[in-house]
């Protein structure tokens, strides 16, 4: 922004401000010191959180922290008298602050400031329309910002309050809560007379409106309690909160794959192809690996949704077994307690089922290839361009791109044929997941890549039925955690704030209207590269552990703060066994002593 336009927000700020208040003013604002939390403030995305320090007068101050588009907004609807003048005024720390009011019936007024130093005051003012009996005033940052500081916020001028003035509703009564299944509950109350909306409170998840006296909370954790309120709005302002009433979403079947082991070691073994790893027989695949995912099935074409499967070619493999051989291999994997899954995809395998016809030739192909060798179920290990958003397609809770919803639709079909047995485990990319905390597809406006947190949609429409989500930690660039931090693979601190993530949940895009839900922690495993040769972001022995330590018991967490303690997190998945034989086994051998095994 420039000088000149800087100087005239200041000079506008100035020239706004009416008289200097009557004695008999009073203050406006509710909880303008931040002494009672958010308490009558509503924070766009999530963005504002009360802090003990820095502060500028009492205990509490504000602080907001703009995250992709967002740039977070903390706004209090206020009841004024019309025709009157009133002065805004707080006290604010950070770069690119602003302080201002919007629906004043003349010209709304702001101000702001640019330096990142001490407190500052920042003082507007504007005068009320003859029919004005509302205003919002709000603070925000910046996009790209740091976070910024908010404290002792005031508006003063004359007091609303008198006969005939408008008044705040009276708070709901009979507030009633109901689970209708493992993702949702639903809410009734009393209506209250006068109010012309309703505003919900759900925990410490940020509060939305609904203009009727009812509402559907959509997107929780399954077997997992929740804790509503409710407020009634009217122009005057919100009433006090309902009384508090709880519900319990349903257990939605808890996945598929219940005979894994609490701690599991995932493996990608190259069935099909030769590397520079070697070739591995099924038959010689150790006995520390729990899940055994056969790399790869792979598509005749890209849109055709025909996968095929075939064992390593003599040409490439000089030791490969015959079929007969690998099928009694895999019985025998099975018979030791063991899962044998195919996997779909991989980086050369692009898979996009545009239409019906891909996705019901996908369901038949893949059925194909689990009956053949007598698999236990499917990895889904989409990458590269197989997963975009159509533009517009905005809302990861109702996907309507064709090949995310043929694909969720093909995965619930295989699942309801194979029954409650099927193992399904996703091994999707960064981009694809946690990306989606900043980015979802091609973004409100376009001009996003479209793959940004694409696998969103699917991954929450199988929640119900998913064994293992083992979302890869490496080939990564650096992705913002739940600290609107970026990290870096390649250390402890990656895995941590990426693992965090998904067992916490998050706003998508940092929209709190559409809150990604945490996953069980039975349901996560890491992904990590066996050595430095399988894949960029290789983690030592010992900084694996760390991030165990971190995820399971809450130590050696480094400077990331994790939202939970997750004992039961399910283990580790690595691309690839025959990687970890070539570097003599350490990965395997490092889960195996770190969980017993």
């Amino acid at each position: 922004m420039s000088f000149v336009t800087a100087a005239a927000l200041a000079v506008a700020g100035f020239l706004a401000a009416g008289p200097p208040a009557a004695a008999a003013d009073a203050d406006l604002i509710r909880n303008g010191g931040f002494e009672a939390g958010l308490d009558g403030w509503n924070c766009s995305a999530g963005s504002g959180a009360t802090v003990t320090t820095p502060v500028h007068g009492g205990s509490s101050a504000l602080k907001a922290t703009p995250v992709g588009q967002d740039n977070a907004r903390c706004s209090q609807t206020v009841t004024v008298k019309p025709d009157s003048t009133y002065t805004l005024t707080a006290w604010v720390q950070g770069a690119y602050v602003y302080l201002g009011a919007s629906g004043t019936g003349t010209t709304d007024a702001s101000t702001w400031t640019q330096s990142a130093g001490a407190w500052k005051q920042l003082t507007t003012g504007f005068r009320t329309g003859p029919s004005t009996t509302s205003v919002t005033v709000y603070t925000h940052g910046w996009y790209g910002q740091s976070a910024h500081f908010t404290d002792d916020l005031t508006l003063v001028g004359p007091d609303p309050g008198g006969p005939g003035l408008p008044q705040p509703p009276v708070a709901p009564t009979g507030l009633t809560a109901t689970a209708t299944s493992s993702s949702a509950i639903s809410l009734s109350w009393t209506a209250v007379p006068g109010a012309t909306s309703y505003t919900v409170y759900r925990d410490g998840a940020a509060p939305f409106s609904v203009s009727s006296a009812s509402a559907a909370v959509t997107s929780l954790a399954a077997s997992t309690t929740y804790t509503f309120r409710v407020g009634a709005v009217n122009a005057a302002g919100e009433s006090p909160k309902s009384a508090p009433v709880s519900a319990t979403t349903t257990s939605g079947g808890g996945g598929g794959g219940g005979e894994l082991p609490a701690h599991a070691l995932v493996g990608y073994l190259h069935a099909s192809f030769a590397n520079g790893s070697g070739h591995l027989r099924m038959a010689d695949v150790p006995a520390s690996w729990d899940v055994i995912n056969l790399a790869f099935g792979e598509p005749t074409s890209v849109t055709s949704g025909d996968i095929r499967f075939r064992l390593c070619p003599v040409a490439e493999c000089p030791t490969v077994e015959a079929e007969a051989e690998f099928k009694a291999a895999i019985k025998a994997k099975q018979a030791a307690g063991k899962k044998v899954l195919i996997s779909i995809g991989g980086q050369n395998g692009q898979v996009q089922l545009g239409t019906t016809a891909a996705r019901d030739t996908f369901v038949s192909s893949v059925g194909k290839i689990i009956d053949e060798y007598g698999l236990d179920g499917l990895d889904i290990d989409f990458e590269g361009h197989s997963l975009s958003l159509a533009t517009g397609d905005t809302d990861f809770r109702a996907p309507t791109t064709p090949g995310i919803v043929n694909l969720i639709s093909a995965v619930k079909t295989l699942k309801a044929k194979y029954g409650p047995g099927f193992v399904l485990t996703m091994a999707p990319e960064t981009f694809f997941v946690q990306l989606g905390y900043q980015y979802y597809g091609s973004g409100p406006w376009g001009g996003q890549d479209p793959r940004a947190g694409a696998y969103l949609p699917v991954i929450h429409a199988l929640r119900d039925d998913l064994t293992l989500l083992h979302v890869q930690d490496y080939n990564s660039g650096s992705i913002m955690g739940l600290d609107n931090q970026y990290h870096s693979m390649g250390g402890a601190d990656f895995h941590i704030a990426m693992t965090d993530m998904l067992l916490t949940g998050f706003p998508v895009a940092g929209n709190t209207a559409r809150v990604f839900p945490p996953l069980r922690p039975d349901q996560v495993a890491i992904g990590l590269p066996a050595t430095t040769n399988a894949g960029n972001g290789h983690t030592a022995p010992a900084e694996v552990n760390k991030a165990l330590d971190c995820l399971t018991k809450k130590t050696n967490c480094g400077g990331y703060q994790t939202h939970g303690t997750w004992p039961a997190l399910r283990g580790l998945m690595t691309w690839s066994i025959n990687w970890d034989r070539f570097g003599g086994w350490e990965f395997s051998r490092n889960f195996d002593s770190y969980f017993g095994g």
